[in-house]
């Protein structure tokens, strides 16, 4: 009997980290979902945003590592680039962006039959490495704090999560109260090694308190899973925007890669 237990515990284990590991991160959202400790992640998620003033563009390279199994820091240093409708608005060309530092601690963890449930805190901290002109979500020049939590639960069927936070501006009015919410869907079976490919449906709620700007945004993404491979891309439109008057998003297109050492 202590034999069967231990070989049904260890079936329902991967199990379980073959969903986690199939159902990817998010494509504009974030997870508490976490892998092993002294693993390297190298990622990039391209924008293309498109507004009525020009087209703008931000290519981040990120280097995540994780310490443990619970904590994770991360760099992302964006390269962007800018093609003005009106060349009063800025400067075409292809400059160094804000520079980000993540740093995240999984501080809550339940797990069940093929199911888990797990929350972290996180911050964002933007450097302002790079211009003061365009659209802010491309780079906007100023030091930025963002301070948030992410709770997530997963199955085999499906995957949630949601995050809130406050991101803070002293030298600017970046000053923002922010809530994304995202359903993941796995259209395959689980399998190892990893070949998955995921719906994601994912919301995102932005005001900025300062200016009283407001927008809610929609990103429909797909995602591909093999092995260590995770390749994705998803195209994001605005269902609310109030009080912009410039550089409101029409659309945002996303393309991503993700690899796991």
């Amino acid at each position: 009997m202590k034999l069967y237990k231990i070989v049904i515990l260890t079936l329902l284990s991967v199990l379980m980290n073959l969903n986690i590991q199939a159902q990817g991160p998010p494509i504009t959202a974030d997870k508490p979902i976490m892998l092993g400790a002294n693993s390297v992640i190298l990622k990039t998620l391209t924008e293309i945003r498109n507004t009525d003033e020009g087209s703008f563009t931000k290519v981040p390279f990120m280097f995540h590592y994780l310490p443990t199994s619970n904590t994770l820091v991360a760099v992302h240093v964006p390269l962007t680039s800018y093609s003005f409708n009106d060349d009063d608005l800025g400067n075409n060309g292809s400059y160094l962006g804000d520079i980000n530092i993540l740093g995240k601690y999984q501080f809550y963890r339940k797990d069940g039959k093929a199911k888990t449930f797990r929350m972290v805190v996180k911050t964002l901290q933007t450097l302002p490495t790079g211009q003061n002109f365009g659209p802010d979500e491309t780079s906007a020049g100023v030091y930025q704090g963002y301070y948030g939590i992410v709770a997530g639960y997963e199955s085999i069927k499906y995957g949630l999560s949601n995050e809130i936070g406050y991101n803070i501006s002293p030298s600017g009015n970046q000053d923002e109260l922010r809530y994304k919410f995202g359903v993941g869907l796995p259209l395959l079976k689980p399998t190892y090694p990893v070949k998955q490919i995921n719906l994601y449906f994912e919301y995102s709620s932005n005001w900025r308190v300062e200016t009283d700007k407001y927008e809610m945004l929609y990103a429909q993404g797909i995602q591909y899973a093999k092995g260590r491979l995770t390749l994705e891309a998803a195209i994001q439109v605005p269902l609310i925007q109030n009080n912009f008057d410039q550089f409101q998003l029409n659309s945002n297109i996303l393309l991503g890669t993700r690899y796991i050492f």
